[in-house]
């Protein structure tokens, strides 16, 4: 069982990061492949106080496998972080949803309309994820000539409106994207 269908099983709920600052907070809530993951505990431990039974709840087999998976700087805190499952990410059914009434396209549109209210981009982005599945981030942003961690964020505004699927390398064009950009590209043409 990997950690992401530990998480969504609910068998694991603790995790162990290196870092030289802490990265989430009690409260925050990542979406995650596992689904939605709310961060309930963070707390600075010593690596030689993690127990087997931290460790299984971790995904790890022992103590000794976690400590052996912390990166980060060798001076750099160590952080047991508490999580719990919420369920899945509804960004999933959403992207999988491809039959689109009008209200829906218009409300899409609203949307996109209001992100490109200071600079046009999304159809562009859109676009471009659909015809490069796959494509890393750095060469979606070369090809559209911008720096690539902003156009990430750009991407992941896609996403939450369901229109795009990050991949374990670059993106792709969900279901609802792709019906998406073909109603609004030939509007005669029906789903």
């Amino acid at each position: 069982m990997t950690v992401l269908e530990g998480l969504a099983a609910g068998t694991i709920d603790l995790t162990f990061r290196r870092w030289s600052k802490q990265n989430v907070h009690p409260g925050d809530v990542l979406r995650l492949e596992a689904g939605v993951i709310e961060v309930v505990s963070v707390e600075i431990v010593d690596p030689a106080a993690i127990t087997d039974a931290d460790a299984r709840r971790s995904g790890a087999e022992s103590a000794n496998a976690v400590r052996g998976t912390l990166r980060g700087p060798a001076d750099a805190s160590v952080y047991r972080i508490g999580l719990r499952h919420l369920g899945p990410d509804p960004r999933r059914a959403l992207s999988a949803d491809a039959e689109l009434s009008e209200k829906d396209v218009e409300e899409i549109r609203r949307r996109l309309s209001k992100m490109d209210s200071r600079r046009p981009w999304t159809h562009e982005t859109l676009r471009l994820v659909h015809d490069n599945p796959g494509r890393r981030a750095q060469e979606l942003a070369d090809l559209l000539g911008r720096e690539k961690d902003p156009l990430k964020v750009d991407i992941r505004k896609l996403k939450n409106l369901g229109l795009t699927i990050s991949l374990e390398v670059g993106y792709r064009i969900s279901p609802r994207g792709a019906a998406y950009l073909r109603l609004t590209e030939d509007p005669g043409r029906t789903r």
